[in-house]
């Protein structure tokens, strides 16, 4: 399977999609309803309140969107790694990293907020990653700050964002306080028309703005779940390994690529600890910059045996976790 993934091969997209779809069966059969949390933002409760009329009557469209997000969240991202010449060749590995490691825990196969924004976060990071190189950012910097602005409408705590727009003027961009004005801006201007439309729809009084809550998230794992945890953390580690193995060999440009994408990781973790609701759902985060470095684990090891057995174990822990946990859970 790996072998297969490692060619940029066009056809791999169709296969990819077999593959992601395999791995997340489970889903379909025993669909899952989402239900609004605390941080959802205004945005997702409507779409979901949207789909409340279909989706009794239909369940299987909340698996059919969710696997739609996944997917193409998985192909847009490898595209920008293979784009941005991120590794040693063109391939299929990033896009096959993302739907394996979000089939490993069930609370990433479901319709949420943070599935959402990820989509607009994968634009977010790569307008990040061509500003090294942007002789003129200010129209890109606004876009950036909007972008993150809007995502706080779907999950408010995704604000924590603003972090990885402060590393990647650091790391890219020498200091002009000019960019980092525009991108406050940028940021400011959704609540600028949303606190305009309520004014003129005389909604002003009404609307509560949300806040953060500081927490610690709580973890109800099983040991086959926490099996994965341990497997993804690896993976990641072995990723990184290979990732500053071949960092000196990169030109600068990606140099400061891969470290857009571990400070984007490093947010993703922090958000968790700023959120009102303790559910494993909010970690799928990390899953987009995770998938870039579990895909360096499987290209660039010169014993292949090491990379095949990665991968069958990962999907071990999507067949029990899926079939054998998942099964038994529907049955109290």
């Amino acid at each position: 399977m790996i072998g297969i993934f490692k060619a940029n091969n066009p056809f791999n997209a169709f296969l990819l999609f077999i593959y992601g779809l395999l791995l997340k069966l489970a889903c379909f059969i025993h669909p899952h309803i989402p239900v609004v949390q605390k941080t959802d933002g205004f945005l997702f409760r409507e779409i979901l309140s949207k789909l409340e009329n279909t989706g009794s009557k239909f369940p299987l469209i909340y698996p059919s969107i969710t696997y739609f997000l996944l997917f193409t969240q998985a192909i847009t991202f490898n595209t920008l790694i293979n784009e941005q010449k991120m590794m040693q060749r063109a391939n299929y590995l990033p896009a096959m990293s993302y739907l394996l490691i979000t089939s490993m825990f069930t609370e990433w196969n479901v319709l949420t907020a943070p599935l959402v924004i990820n989509t607009l976060l994968i634009w977010v990071w790569a307008r990040m990653s061509n500003l090294y190189s942007n002789a003129n950012p200010k129209s890109t910097l606004f876009n950036i700050g909007m972008m993150i602005g809007i995502a706080t409408f779907f999950y408010f705590p995704s604000l924590a964002f603003v972090l990885l727009i402060v590393f990647a003027l650091i790391v890219s961009r020498p200091f002009i306080l000019a960019e980092w004005i525009i991108s406050i801006l940028g940021i400011l201007t959704p609540y600028y028309f949303l606190f305009s439309y309520l004014f003129l729809t005389d909604r002003l009084n009404g609307y509560k703005i949300p806040q953060f809550e500081i927490s610690y998230p709580k973890f109800h794992q099983n040991y086959w779940e926490l099996v994965g945890i341990c497997l993804v953390i690896l993976a990641f580690l072995i990723g990184g390994f290979f990732v500053q193995a071949n960092f000196r060999k990169q030109l600068v440009q990606v140099r400061k690529r891969w470290s857009l994408v571990l400070l984007y990781m490093v947010v993703a973790l922090f958000v968790p600890f700023i959120n009102a609701t303790h559910t494993f759902e909010y970690w799928i985060l990390t899953a987009i910059p995770l998938s870039a470095y579990i895909a360096c684990a499987f290209l660039y090891p010169a014993k292949r045996w090491l990379s095949v057995l990665l991968h069958w174990l990962m999907v071990l822990i999507v067949i029990i976790i899926s079939y054998g946990i998942n099964n038994y859970r529907a049955y109290l």
